[in-house]
This record gives C-alpha cells, structure tokens and sequence, in this order.
C-alpha cells in the first residue's frame, strides 16, 4: 500500500491531480476541495494516499493531510458508501463538519454531498456514531477544561468534546451553559443539547 507521494505537482484536473514522481506521472483522484488549496503546478507536494483495487483497476485516491485520510477510511467502511461517494462528502463538507453532523445527528449536512440522501446519511450517522465518540473521548485538551474550576469532570469532558469538533473553549462552555438542567444529563446527551445552540 501506498502511504503518500511527495513529488512536483504536474496537472491540476476537476477530480484528480497528475504528480511527477521520477520522471512517473502518479494519477491520484481528489476531494475537490482541496483543488484550491494545492500549490502552484511545479510546486512540490506531498499527498497521503490510499490504494483502491479491484480486479480491473487500481486507483489512488489522495489527501493533503491524515485527518481527511482518516475519515474517507471510514466513509468507505460504511455499508453502501463507496470511494466515490465519500470523496463526494469530502468535496462537499470537512472531516470536522462530518463529526459534528455525525455527532449531532444532523442528516441534512451530510447530504449536501452528490448522491447522498436521506437513507445514506441516516445510515452514515448510524454507523460512524460510535467511532466518531470514540475518537472524540481520547481527544486531550489540556487548558480548556481548567478554565472553570466550579466545573464538574462531567461537564469539562463534554465540553472538550466539543472543542475536538473545532469549537472554541468559549463557545463550547457558552453552549453547555445554555442547556437546561446540564449538570444532571449525561455526556451523550449533554452534547446533543449543547450542539443545538452551536449550530
């Protein structure tokens, strides 16, 4: 498996770029995102990649850092999303965008993306739910959840939970605040509340 390919930036296509790599022009398709913020062709450019084969085709499919790397894994992991798909939901919405639809089971964000309905998004937020709190409990934040000593353990978790999906201490603190009855709900449900008044 290819981990990523550093080399010049040769062609710059809708979907895809073209890096020369030795004197070898790596094919490698994209999230149109990131089209507009790759460098200027010559540039040099590193693109963490993942390798799709089938038995008539290998193809790679590249991102500019390991978070979008990571989240397309788990895209293509989903039951009925395929490489195209999730590179159409990361042409469409960020890593941390997801994990916020995801987290606060918010359908209509993740089907902005081409050919995402309803049924795909519902079954996006089904299946990735657990792996997306998963990764937002090993998230370590160290001087937001010491802003407010009066603050219970309870509360400073969610609310650093809501810091790892790209929300400030301020607002994330401000949110919690907002939620009726916040000290006596637990985390899951803290954090739905608390994302209604984020969103």
């Amino acid at each position: 498996m290819i981990a990523y390919v550093k080399g010049v930036l040769a062609d710059i296509g809708q979907d895809s770029i073209i890096i020369d790599k030795s004197g070898i022009g790596v094919n490698i398709n994209v999230p149109g995102s990131i089209i507009t913020s790759l460098p200027d062709i010559g540039s040099e450019v590193k693109v963490y990649t993942y390798t799709y084969v089938r038995e008539d085709a290998i193809a790679l499919y590249g991102f500019m850092t390991r978070d979008d790397l990571d989240v397309f894994k788990l895209l293509i992991n989903v039951n009925g999303i395929g490489t195209k798909s999730a590179l159409g939901i990361l042409s469409a919405i960020t890593p941390n965008e997801l994990r916020l639809a995801v987290a606060s089971e918010d359908y209509k964000t993740i089907s902005k993306a081409p050919g995402i309905g309803k049924k795909s998004a519902e079954r996006i937020v089904l299946e990735l739910r657990d792996k997306v709190n998963a990764v937002i409990e090993e998230e370590h934040f160290t001087d937001c959840s010491d802003t407010d000593t009066g603050r219970t353990d309870s509360v400073n978790s969610v609310i650093s939970a809501l810091v790892s999906l790209g929300f400030s201490c301020s607002e994330a603190a401000k949110a919690v605040k907002q939620v009726d009855n916040y000290e006596e709900m637990n985390d899951e449900s803290l954090i739905k509340e608390a994302l209604k008044h984020l969103s």
